[in-house]
């Protein structure tokens, strides 16, 4: 993988995300307690053996470089490795990133100089597992001029994507923008082709294609406009991705045993990170005993930098006061104290206090946040540095809820950094 190239997008507002996104990017959003969704992203790289990598923020960056800073130098410029921040430097004109496609295009000279054969293009706010050299493979075994993975959706959920067309090899004929009618994988008219927002090029195509068209996205305009002149391919990520890896499972007399499994469960999970019910979602999938995206793989680990706390504490055992300190399938991080309270199906960051005779269901809770005493915290995401005062109900009536919060169309409910001080 030495002669590719990682470009990561992590410019966008984050609007949808919002109120989580009002002083951080998207990519920066905190995810399963102890990382960023960037992270993911980039330990994807790292575990492919992809080391010059270039990160593209714009829009309340400064959390999301201090995170890349503490937790992601790592690469030795002396062996040709890098994780370069680009931030927008104005060099082909007076404006801001306007979009994917141009964020690349105020720095092909940074591609130019490299005199690296592949480009990748990635999203900083996706979640799933990929090997891309197993996309480096299937994009010179196809000789493709760009290669895009989609994933298998439900025709039903195609008007939500940007859905490609393709023949029997899965040779790229057509493109569709959120379709109300998507086209249907070929001998399959159940489902569709939708995709993942991850496109590696031959990197002589991309200046190419960069400098001949003005347009400002890869999905919308570059890709559509390729069609014409050069040869695509879609990756099937579903049936083609697969990652090694070791896993646990019980036996039948209940030990537990450690086996390695060439095709991990979670191999073919995707989740784009892009509004709040999928936000949601996408940290519920790592509750459970067998979670649909698992944080414990061996040979696939997820890095980030971690923060300094001590370790997880629950305390108080009195059944006659129905008093009990505990937390079943949830993820709980550093400095985090479960007084008294209990904690089911949930992800806790760091330093976070459940007072006693309290409940927190199905929420994700950030870092810095106090849940008083006699609360009920139930699908709920609390942002950081906020004191639950005690007796507080959230999560279980929506119109007093939608009076102090945000709720989204699922009925999750969240609470801005700082409204309880």
């Amino acid at each position: 993988m030495r002669d590719v190239i990682a470009l990561i997008m992590a410019g966008g507002k984050g609007e949808r995300l919002y109120p989580l996104t009002q002083d951080r990017s998207k990519p920066s959003v905190p995810y399963g307690g102890i990382y960023r969704i960037i992270d993911v992203t980039l330990s994807n790289c790292i575990n492919s053996n992809i080391y010059k990598i270039m990160v593209l923020p714009q829009y309340k960056a400064q959390s999301l470089v201090e995170h890349l800073e503490a937790g992601w130098n790592i690469f030795s410029y002396a062996l040709g490795h890098y994780l370069k921040i680009v931030h927008p430097q104005m060099r082909t004109g007076d404006q801001w990133y306007q979009g994917t496609a141009d964020s690349v295009r105020q720095n092909l000279y940074l591609i130019e100089r490299e005199s690296s054969e592949y480009v990748l293009i990635l999203s900083g706010d996706h979640v799933y597992k990929m090997d891309y050299s197993h996309l480096k493979a299937y994009h010179q075994e196809k000789d493709a001029d760009i290669t895009v993975p989609v994933i298998e959706i439900p025709v039903s959920e195609g008007h939500r994507f940007g859905i490609l067309e393709v023949d029997h090899d899965y040779r790229i004929s057509g493109f569709q923008e959120k379709p109300l009618a998507p086209t249907a994988i070929p001998g399959d008219p159940d489902h569709a082709l939708a995709s993942m927002g991850i496109y590696m090029f031959k990197t002589r195509v991309l200046v190419d294609l960069l400098k001949s068209s003005d347009k400002d996205d890869f999905g919308m305009h570059i890709i559509p406009e390729a069609l014409k002149r050069y040869s695509l391919f879609a990756f099937p990520y579903k049936k083609e991705n697969c990652i090694e890896d070791f896993v646990y499972t019980i036996t039948e007399d209940g030990s537990r045993i450690r086996i390695l499994e060439p095709c991990v469960q979670d191999s073919s999970y995707w989740r784009d990170v892009g509004d709040l019910d999928a936000y949601w979602n996408a940290n519920m999938d790592l509750t459970g005993v067998e979670p649909m995206f698992n944080l414990y793989g061996a040979k696939w680990p997820l890095r980030t930098f971690q923060a300094q706390h001590p370790p997880v504490k629950t305390v108080f055992k009195n059944k006659s006061a129905h008093r009990t300190g505990v937390a079943l399938d949830s993820i709980v991080s550093h400095g985090t104290i479960i007084s008294g309270g209990v904690v089911k199906n949930s992800v806790l960051s760091y330093n976070v206090m459940v007072r006693s005779w309290s409940e927190v269901r199905e929420s994700v809770i950030l870092s810095d946040v106090e849940i008083g005493r006699h609360c009920r915290v139930m699908k709920a995401i609390i942002d950081k540095k906020n004191i639950i005062p005690p007796n507080t109900e959230i999560g279980y009536d929506p119109e007093e809820d939608r009076k102090r919060f945000t709720v989204t169309p699922r009925g999750i409910v969240v609470v801005a950094k700082g409204t309880f001080t």
